[in-house]
């Protein structure tokens, strides 16, 4: 699919990883429409790139068909989301002051997980409407995994979980989806520089950093956007999770 075609959904797209991707599209010719459940920064970051926001708490799957449907209308098609909506979820099983409440468990489920779950099923309705391309494509689904799937830290377990799952749902999602031409691929990013690891101290940024083999510093964000961009010209990724991390593995704490 080239990527000067491509018009795009991004979750999580008022900051970090998704706005990065969506800035990375546009200047390459395509169209996107940011989702975040933050109106105030996504109506800023969409009129700074060119873009256009709708709001939307991706955990409600009214919310999600509704908002999927206005950014289809508003582009006159769709054939790429990039799910990057998400948050940390940091627990402990067994916390100091006791065990991890359900609910506190079902929310990172409900964001991570279901939220994406959400989007990739009204994305697909609307793209089986596509007319294919000439490898008989109609579009490209991608979920943000995470390292953590593989190698989750203590207090981790909700966050690890859901990475986990939507790593794991990829490759029956690419094959129930080929006979329409949609692909779905996961990425599992490292130690990203995020707006959450910007507000921490350099001096931590840096020890962060520099647990990553090479390059011994943090993941940028336009790097993860890149191969989003790779995924989207490259038919034959497919059903599959790639590492983004610098070859780091994580160490219990």
């Amino acid at each position: 699919m080239d990527i000067e075609k491509t018009s795009a959904v991004i979750t999580g797209g008022a900051s970090g990883l998704g706005l990065a991707t969506a800035r990375h599209l546009i200047s390459r010719g395509g169209r996107a429409v940011l989702l975040d459940h933050n109106e105030t920064a996504g109506r800023q970051a969409a009129a700074a790139i060119g873009a256009r926001f709708v709001a939307c708490d991706v955990t409600l799957e009214s919310a999600v068909n509704a908002a999927m449907a206005e950014a289809h209308a508003a582009m006159d098609g769709l054939n790429l989301l990039v799910n990057c909506a998400g948050i940390i979820g940091a627990g402990k099983l067994l916390g100091k002051d006791g065990p991890m409440a359900a609910g506190y468990f079902e929310n990172v489920v409900k964001v991570n997980l279901m939220g994406t779950f959400h989007c990739d099923k009204a994305a697909a309705h609307l793209m089986q409407g596509n007319a294919p391309n000439d490898e008989g494509e109609r579009g490209v689904l991608v979920h943000t995994s995470s390292v953590a799937a593989y190698e989750g830290q203590i207090g981790q377990i909700a966050y690890s979980a859901t990475k986990a799952a939507l790593a794991g749902m990829t490759l029956p999602i690419a094959r129930e989806l080929a006979r329409i031409g949609i692909r779905c691929v996961s990425i599992a990013p490292g130690v990203f520089m995020t707006p959450m690891l910007a507000g921490l101290p350099q001096e931590v940024q840096d020890s962060l950093g520099k647990q990553v083999p090479f390059p011994p510093r943090l993941g940028k964000p336009e790097e993860f956007a890149r191969l989003v961009q790779s995924i989207v010209e490259i038919p034959t990724l497919n059903g599959t999770t790639i590492r983004l991390d610098g070859a780091i593995r994580m160490q219990p704490r």
